[in-house]
Formats: C-alpha cells, structure tokens, sequence
C-alpha cells in the first residue's frame, strides 16, 4: 500500500497493511533540546528517527500544495506598538492587540512554531460595527489572491498523487473566537445571539464556496477541521449552544463534502471533548484527534462507548513519553494494542511533543509504536 491507502484504511476500519508511523511532531524549542541530545544538525529529524529504526524511508510523489488561503484577505499589517518590560505589545495578521514574550516575535502568532504563551488586550470586532467595517468584507471566496495562479494545473498533478490530500480550516467556534475573544463570544451567545449566527453563517458561506472549486477539480482525502472547543475539564460551551450556533456549519460543509465522495471528516480539538463526541458523530464528523490525556480523555473508554463510529489520531499521553522506561511501555500498552485489534487508530502523542521529552526517550518510544504498527 501507498501512504494513501493506507491512512484511508486505517483511519476507514479497513485492513491496512500497516499503520501510519505519526508519532508526533515537535516544535521549535523540542528541536532546540533534540540536537543537543543526539539529533544532528540539519537533518529531518523524521528521517534520521527512521534511520535509527531501520525503516527505510518509503518513497513518495513530490508533495504539491493547493495553495488555497482560507484566512482573510487582506491580512491586519503586523507591527509592535510596544516592547516593556520583556513584552512585546503588537498588532498581529488578524487584528488582534496581543501581549507576547520577547523571547519570541509576533511571527510566532501566524503559526504553532513553538509553545507560546499571550495574553490578548483587544480583539479586532467588540461591535456590530467593527464586524461590518473592519472584518466581514475581508472573507470574499474570489478575492485576488485565494486561488494560486496556477490552481487547475495543481489540482491536475494532484489527481495521481501516493499520499493524502487533507484540506485544513477553522471550525466556526475557532473562527469567531479570533474575532471576538472566547469570554465576548460566550457573552455574545447569551446577549446577541443573532449576531452570532451572523458570523457564524457568514463563516459557513465562506467556507463553502472556497471550497466548492477544490472539490470540483481534485478529489480530496479529507479535511480537517481546527475548533479547539474544550477545557481541561469540559466544554468551552453547552452542548444546547454546539448545536445552535455550530451544527448548521458542520452539517453544511459535511452534506456538501460527502456529495463529492470526501470520506475522512477530522475534529481538532484539545481538552475534555467527552460531551462532544456525540454531537460531532452526529453530523457526520468521523475522526478526532488529539485526545489529551491530562483533560480526562480515556481514548480506551471512548472505543467502547462509540464503537467503530469513531476513529481517533493521537490518544498517547505525553507525561508518560517524557517519563521514558517503563512509564512509557505501561502507557502505550493501555492505549494502542486495544484499539488497533478494531483499527481506526493512528497513535501519536496527545499534541505537539513538548520539549520535555528527550530524544533518547522519543526514540525509544518511536520503537515501540513501529513495533505494534507492523513497521519492525
């Protein structure tokens, strides 16, 4: 099998010749402490853990990228308003005033480079107004810029590509949450409701017709729906409000994906999604991911509660990687051999891998899951 099939098979209950190794992707600062612990200098460090497995690398087409932007346009300008007492004050791309280390810049805020902590002063729409004037216009499908150029000829190379094709954009909660701030959001859908299934259909309608071209023009695998929604402990939002002002967006896209035969519909969201999953299986949602841990996820009860309606990436606790020995074996025993015997599992570490966790000990644990995933 090809990556393609095998991470429809995988992730589709299917028989796969083997399981995806994914087990987990670090960041700026883990790199930092990798390369002085054992990992050399300029080279992919995906590559060299393979090596240091024995797995040889499996070849595959030259990636192409659709190159479609689902964020605004045009973008905030980014600039610092203040730099004191070790912060910087900035206007980020989305026109939010934000508070960062200066440790680091605002060109951390476009991308998850690293494990940035910020603190939001003002979000761009506190009113009606603001939404109007400053954002709604910025969400044109056909502004200059959406599409690449050379998009059909993308698509073209695509339709024979060896791996898979998963088309990423926020969820409605995520969306407006950049909008407005998570505590105004909330506040809104108490106070303004109206106004936030303005937002929230006019997200929707974006995402449709930004869509829609891609769909008519490659097949893809997947998307992948980014809606951090949930606390350590539970929902950000009552499951009542999931369903007011989120499901009409979900069950939008998702009749419109399955029109055009897309089969992997994948829920980004960190915390305690217990109360979710229902709703997400619900409307059409199949794969979820990351499933921390430390939120009170068990992905084991999980499995038997929802069954084969649900596939799951992720599930691995990353205490217990960075524990290293027997607090790893014991954690990836729990985890995967009991949901690998159905399949619909890719296990990986439950977020991005922290720099906590040392190479050795990273290697160790890539060792184990090659092992359980038919790799060694």
């Amino acid at each position: 099998m090809n990556a393609r099939e095998r991470y429809l098979e995988t992730l589709l209950f299917g028989k796969p010749d083997k399981i995806p190794l994914s087990p987990g992707w670090p960041r700026e600062s883990t790199l930092r402490a990798w390369h002085a612990q054992g990992l050399p200098d300029g080279v992919s460090w995906y590559a060299y853990l393979l090596e240091q497995l024995g797995i040889k690398m499996e070849p595959t087409k030259p990636y192409v990228a659709l190159g479609v932007d689902f964020k605004m346009i045009p973008q905030f300008e980014e600039k610092v308003i203040e730099h004191r007492d070790g912060h910087y004050i900035v206007q980020d791309w989305m026109g939010a005033i934000t508070e960062i280390s200066d440790e680091y810049d605002y060109t951390y805020i476009r991308s998850a480079k690293d494990f940035v902590t910020r603190k939001w002063h003002r979000f761009p729409v506190i009113s009606r107004q603001d939404w109007e004037e400053r954002m709604k216009w910025r969400y044109d499908p056909k502004a200059e810029g959406r599409f690449p150029a050379d998009f059909i000829a993308r698509c073209q190379a695509l339709r024979d590509r060896d791996y898979p094709l998963i088309v990423s954009f926020n969820g409605p909660f995520w969306q407006m949450r950049e909008w407005v701030g998570m505590e105004n959001l909330c506040m809104l859908m108490i106070d303004d409701p109206d106004f936030v299934m303005e937002m929230s259909n006019t997200w929707g309608e974006f995402v449709s017709q930004t869509l829609q071209p891609i769909l008519e023009n490659v097949d893809i695998d997947g998307v992948h729906l980014s809606e951090d929604m949930a606390y350590k402990a539970h929902s950000m939002i009552s499951p009542s409000m999931v369903r007011r002002f989120l499901v009409p967006q979900y069950e939008r896209w998702i009749s419109q994906l399955k029109a055009h035969g897309v089969k992997i519909i994948d829920m980004d969201s960190d915390g305690n999604i217990e109360l979710l999953i229902p709703i997400w299986i619900e409307v059409g949602i199949n794969v979820c991911d990351p499933i921390e841990v430390a939120a009170g996820n068990d992905i084991v009860a999980f499995r038997e509660r929802f069954g084969k309606q649900m596939a799951y990436t992720g599930g691995i606790d990353k205490r217990a990687i960075a524990a290293g020995g027997e607090v790893m074996h014991r954690e990836v025993m729990r985890v995967v051999p009991p949901l690998l015997k159905d399949g619909g599992f890719i296990p990986g570490c439950d977020h991005g891998v922290p720099p906590d966790i040392s190479w050795p000990n990273f290697v160790d644990y890539a060792r184990l899951l090659a092992q359980l995933t038919g790799w060694l």
